[in-house]
């Protein structure tokens, strides 16, 4: 959910930068195939072909031989996709990750927030509910499984699920953190992907380069936190706290600090930070504002057919829509995706209520309908907000001394680590990569002819809908890549998942029989 967080990706997969690759995990060892030409500083090593692999995921016999598939970022989609593949006899996958470890919106794990996707939407159950990558198993492992099955809890912990990917990780060897993807190259005369990386140290520092060749790429590089244009002067002031809020819990008691705080985004991480800070603020004496653009601090929509929405039957319909159509849908279902879960509604209009209970009201204001026009310093130690109602037609001027941006996140733009692919890619009518229905981008005939495609996870929403950054989605779609590149149905998926029936089975035109012509005389007067 862009602009603001969305409730039902826990906060979404967790921002990484276009080349990122991650944390702990084997350093490649064997000498790296095609290797280019590297600083002297740096130790070139090969493809990592000799490093640990699983049973499922034997290295090639010929260490010339390119991968199968080569995983770019490891946030829980591409977890998922590394967790469904490594049972898989024969496929050769690795997965490159720029930071250390794994790592999951810290700056957003707010005590008590959960998920808002049932537990069944872990990384593998609506694909293999008999994976050891469950959420079940995990809390089997730890012994956890009677004190979750009292606790009746439908949606767990955001920070439950965080240490349940931890886990996966633990146990996937394929798994490369501290490796930074630097560019991607299709090589015609192999007919094979090159995929370029340098190996980090824990402090980020590069202590190798490599190369290795793929038939398959999938690209998980996530979000990253969005600031607007107009917003860009409040980050600019340097002696005034003004942090995204995916930063929150890393500057929560400077934020506390300040005399007034202004929160700005509608969706569930504006509520979730609000809520937070409301609590911990003395009563009488809150001096909070909180602004969003939206016409109400609106509910997620939440029923059991609406939820349909977010199903493969949902996103075969609307992928199969004209581009315009799809543009058009995407803005009008803000309230599927961008709404706030009615358990955090209810529990700051609870909150609000109790500091009204000895009389008076709490120091808060809370208006929808705003757009934050700019902003900037007043001397060094506040910022003024220049607002505009958008249904009043009036403008206004707010000064503060701390401010929260929840205006959420946005996909990763993909040109800087595919720019070496830019002569194969096909776009659509606003230069935006062109997906078909197997999440590959569309490529010229050269490239996927030869069977190498590049597939994507969490950056198709033009082309799949507001389902994309869901993680109830994240298994199917998994399962649906490997099922493509493995070329068979490695995992037999449902046919149908959804009792609406979106739109109208297309039936032949039929011409209409043609009837005789009667002729009426004509009667005078009539």
């Amino acid at each position: 959910m862009s602009p603001q967080h969305n409730p039902r990706t826990g906060p979404r997969t967790g921002p990484r930068t276009a080349a990122h690759a991650g944390p702990d995990a084997d350093a490649p060892t064997g000498p790296h195939e095609g290797a280019h030409a590297h600083p002297a500083h740096l130790d070139p090593t090969p493809a990592d072909h000799s490093s640990p692999t699983p049973a499922g995921n034997p290295a090639p016999p010929d260490p010339d031989a390119p991968r199968d598939l080569v995983g770019i970022g490891i946030g829980p989609f591409n977890l998922s996709l590394a967790a469904l593949a490594h049972p898989l006899a024969g496929l050769d996958a690795v997965f490159y990750e720029q930071r250390p470890s794994f790592v999951w919106h810290p700056g957003l794990m707010i005590d008590g927030a959960r998920i808002q996707v049932p537990f069944l939407a872990d990384l593998v159950t609506l694909a293999d509910p008999a994976s050891p990558w469950s959420f079940l198993n995990y809390l089997k492992t730890r012994d956890r499984l009677f004190p979750f099955y009292f606790a009746e809890r439908f949606h767990i912990q955001r920070a439950e699920y965080d240490a349940y990917c931890r886990w996966v990780c633990e146990q996937l060897p394929q798994l490369r953190f501290g490796h930074q993807v630097d560019a991607v190259r299709f090589n015609p005369e192999r007919d094979v992907f090159e995929v370029d990386f340098t190996q980090l140290d824990p402090d980020g520092e590069a202590t190798a380069l490599g190369r290795t060749h793929t038939k398959n790429i999938v690209l998980g590089i996530g979000t990253e936190p969005h600031v607007p244009d107009a917003l860009g002067p409040l980050v600019e002031a340097p002696t005034v706290p003004v942090i995204h809020a995916a930063d929150y819990l890393d500057h929560r008691e400077t934020l506390l600090a300040a005399e007034h705080i202004t929160v700005i985004g509608s969706g569930q991480s504006g509520a979730e930070v609000f809520l937070d800070l409301l609590r911990r603020r003395p009563a009488g004496r809150e001096r909070l504002h909180w602004l969003g653009r939206t016409e109400a601090f609106a509910p997620m929509e939440y029923s059991k057919l609406g939820l349909e929405h977010f199903t493969p039957d949902y996103t075969r319909y609307f992928h199969a829509l004209a581009e315009p159509v799809r543009d058009q849908l995407v803005a009008s279902q803000w309230q599927l995706h961008k709404g706030i879960d009615a358990g955090t509604l209810a529990a700051i209009h609870d909150e609000l209520y109790r500091r009204t209970l000895n009389g008076g009201w709490p120091d808060t204001v809370l208006t929808p309908g705003v757009n934050v026009r700019t902003g900037g310093r007043i001397a060094t130690t506040k910022i003024e907000l220049h607002l505009e109602h958008i249904h009043q037609n009036t403008r206004s001027r707010l000064t503060t001394d701390a401010v929260v941006l929840a205006t959420g996140y946005r996909e990763r733009p993909l040109d800087r680590l595919l720019a070496g692919l830019d002569p194969y890619l096909r776009r659509d009518s606003q230069e935006r990569p062109r997906i078909d229905d197997q999440y590959r981008l569309v490529m010229d005939p050269s490239v996927s002819g030869a069977g190498c495609h590049v597939h994507v996870q969490n950056a198709e929403r033009h082309t799949h809908g507001i389902g994309t950054p869901d993680l109830g989605l994240a298994a199917w779609r998994s399962a649906s890549i490997l099922n493509s590149i493995t070329g068979k149905e490695t995992y037999a998926l449902p046919t149908r998942t959804a009792f609406t029936s979106f739109g109208l089975a297309a039936q032949p035109q039929i011409p209409r029989a043609r009837r005789p012509l009667v002729l009426t005389p004509l009667v005078e007067g009539r």
